[in-house]
């Protein structure tokens, strides 16, 4: 199994997706486009793409953020995607999916930096990972203001009570999660080290810092762990089958 990894931030890490990879011996690349790395030219060499967050959003551009190219973000998920790749998009990945795809992010109704529930939706309860869960709700981080787009075919699998499009399945391959799973105190420290400033908007859905570091952030991690181990055994299974989930 190969993961490549886009970030966009050095803080914002892969945090527990890193952890994963690690206990599953899976090979793992990355994009540091932050850093200057290019973006993969061929997706033949990757199973797995997993598209970080990030301060911008699909429509910064770059004269904006000059090491962000939206453009060439989603040439690259539309290419994973025909190439039936496995993909994940988190925060600011997951809107680039939907835009990949042809739907537009939005913004969310609120802006949500904390840990809130989110709530599965009846597609949710169906979904063949989601529905695995023991409830119907769960606790999970959030550092975002807007949320991912809805193709015709896209199915909405949970939602907050701040924003309503906080988990999406494209196809069976390709998720998007506009919450974080993967965030650790670790991960919270480094956000907080350089986007600290977003707290003082003190919206109904953002929590201080002090809260944020006091957080448990393993039970997330868990069902992160569980998602990506079933995700994996679906392109394998795929392969092995020769089916195609190609758009």
């Amino acid at each position: 199994m190969k993961m490549h990894l886009v970030m966009h931030e050095s803080f914002e890490s892969p945090a527990a997706f890193a952890s994963w990879a690690k206990a599953r011996s899976v090979q793992v690349s990355y994009s540091r486009v932050y850093d200057g790395d290019e973006l993969p030219q061929r997706v033949d060499d990757i199973d797995f793409l997993v598209v970080m967050g990030g301060p911008q959003s699909p429509a910064t551009t770059t004269a904006e953020c000059s090491h962000f190219d939206s453009i060439a973000e989603q040439a690259l998920i539309k290419k994973a995607i025909v190439a039936d790749k496995l993909v994940l998009g988190v925060c600011l990945g997951a809107q680039l999916i939907g835009e990949a795809l042809g739907a537009k992010f939005e913004h969310s109704p609120h802006q949500e930096i904390g840990v809130f529930d989110v709530t599965l939706t009846e597609e949710g309860r169906r979904d063949p990972f989601f529905s695995t869960l023991p409830g119907p709700t769960f606790r999970v981080a959030h550092w975002h203001g807007d949320m991912p787009g809805l193709t015709a075919d896209a199915k909405l699998l949970a939602f907050s009570e701040g924003c309503p499009r906080q988990i999406v399945r494209y196809t069976r391959k390709v998720y998007a999660f506009q919450c974080h799973f993967e965030f650790t105190v670790e991960a919270i420290n480094g956000m907080l080290e350089f986007c600290a400033h977003e707290l003082e908007t003190g919206g109904r859905y953002i929590e201080s810092a002090a809260t944020l570091r006091r957080h448990d952030y393993r039970e997330m991690n868990e069902i992160l762990f569980a998602f990506l181990d079933h995700l994996v055994r679906v392109g394998q299974s795929s392969n092995s089958a020769g089916h195609s989930t190609v758009m």
